[in-house]
Order: C-alpha cells, then sequence, then structure tokens
C-alpha cells in the first residue's frame, strides 16, 4: 500500500508486521535481520511524510521492540535478567497478543459495517422561518415604525479637524542660522532655507530670509550675490570649528 513502510533487505522485503510473523514462526533467522537499518531507513520513511502518523509510529515501535528482544535473546541466551525487565517483557508480550486480536477481528468490521442499523437518523429540527403578518399589518404602517426607529437612532456628530501648522519662531531661525555658519567656511541662503530637506514653504523663506538681514545688521555675517535673483552666499568672520561636507 502507498505511504505504508516497507522493510527492504536483501533476505525479505515487505510489511514490518510479517516480518515479525516469520521470525516467530521460525521461518526467517532473526540474525539475518539487520535492525539498525530498519530502524534508520523508518526514519527516513517519516520524514517524507507529510503529517506524523502517530498510530503507526507506536505499532513499529511496538514490533521494533519485540523484534529487538527476539534478536538479543538469540544473541545472549544466559542473560539474567530482573524482576522489573521481565515484568516489562510480558507487558511487551501481552501488547503484541492485544494488537494481533485486534487486527483479527478488524477484518470482520469492513464487512459487518452499516449491515444491520440500530439507529436511524431523525429528521432536521430546523425549519426555515415563515413571515406571517396579521391583517392589520399593511406597507405603511411598516413604514412608519421603521421611520419611527430610524428618527431614534442617535446621530453620529463628525468634529471638524483643524490641521495646526508648527509655528516658526524668527529667534529660533537666527540661533540656527549662526550655528551653521559658525561651523562652515561658507553657507547659501537655498541650502539653509531648505534644512529640514526637500522643498522650503513660503513663510520659511521668509523667515529664513529675515533672520539672515537680522544678522546683517548686527554685524555677524556678510552676504554676497552675483546677480539679481541667484543664490546669496553668506560668511561671518567668527568660524569655529569648520565642517566639510
Amino acid at each position: 500500500m502507498e505511504g505504508t513502510y516497507q522493510v527492504k533487505q536483501t533476505s525479505f522485503e515487505g510489511p514490518l508486521d510479517l516480518l515479525l510473523d516469520l521470525i516467530e514462526k521460525r521461518k526467517l533467522q532473526i540474525n539475518d535481520i539487520a535492525l539498525a537499518q530498519i530502524t534508520d531507513d523508518y526514519i527516513a520513511f517519516l520524514e517524507n511524510q507529510g503529517d506524523f502518523p502517530i498510530k503507526d509510529t507506536a505499532e513499529f515501535i511496538l514490533i521494533a521492540s519485540t523484534l529487538l528482544l527476539i534478536k538479543s535473546r538469540s544473541l545472549l541466551p544466559g542473560i539474567e535478567l530482573s524482576k522489573e525487565e521481565e515484568e516489562d517483557i510480558h507487558d511487551l508480550e501481552d501488547r503484541l497478543k492485544l494488537l494481533e486480536e485486534t487486527r483479527c477481528l478488524s477484518v470482520h468490521i469492513q464487512e459487518r459495517f452499516g449491515a444491520s442499523v440500530l439507529y436511524f437518523k431523525t429528521p432536521s429540527k430546523i425549519t426555515a422561518p415563515i413571515f406571517t403578518p396579521d391583517k392589520n399589518t399593511n406597507t405603511s404602517k411598516l413604514y412608519e415604525h421603521v421611520k419611527r426607529v430610524l428618527e431614534m437612532l442617535p446621530i453620529k456628530e463628525i468634529t471638524p479637524k483643524a490641521i495646526v501648522r508648527k509655528v516658526i519662531s524668527l529667534e529660533e531661525v537666527v540661533e540656527s542660522l549662526i550655528s551653521r555658519v559658525k561651523s562652515t567656511l561658507k553657507l547659501s541662503f537655498n541650502e539653509f532655507s531648505k534644512r529640514g530637506g526637500g522643498k522650503a514653504e513660503k513663510v520659511e523663506v521668509i523667515i529664513t530670509f529675515l533672520a539672515m538681514l537680522e544678522l546683517v545688521k548686527r554685524g555677524m555675517i556678510q552676504v554676497t550675490q552675483q546677480d539679481n535673483f541667484s543664490d546669496i552666499e553668506i560668511e561671518t568672520e567668527e568660524v569655529g570649528v569648520p565642517r566639510y561636507s
């Protein structure tokens, strides 16, 4: 059967339970079977499975344990076992017998399944709802009731959103310009007005220009412009540690 583990060795090829049955009936020698190879093959078989087969794995462990016990006894016939080990062996043998009985009984289940029905399926009690209005119900009354219900519903109030723009003070821009012009040898007006990156807004350009005029008035900076509408170069004699970019 596809998806079922099969033992493949030189002296035997087939399902694991058949291997155990042949060994117990002495039709196959346990010493001709490599149990380590069976275990490695089964682990490789599990890795290729989508879902972990818990039932088949439990059966494999039981049969493999029995084969290991049989091989241990054949290799060490005079081994002395403790009381607990003897009890474990008897428990293993009982489980194997129970497994064999279950297999024998399960063969007849498929033949007898559904042959004699003891309990029949009861009809479903779920019925489709049917709307049965009385004689006083009409379209006008339904409209009035629905309208009244809608009027009683709370009205969702939408609060208008106010967008608060950041206020740029002249003092802040003056301090920023002083710091920038002291840390570099030369600074352009366009470069400073776009200090936040991207395109500067009109109000920012105006405040930056006023800050520049204020520092010119204080005598802290010198400005030059080569042509009309060209960029303004800002310089100062109070140069700190230069920063090259």
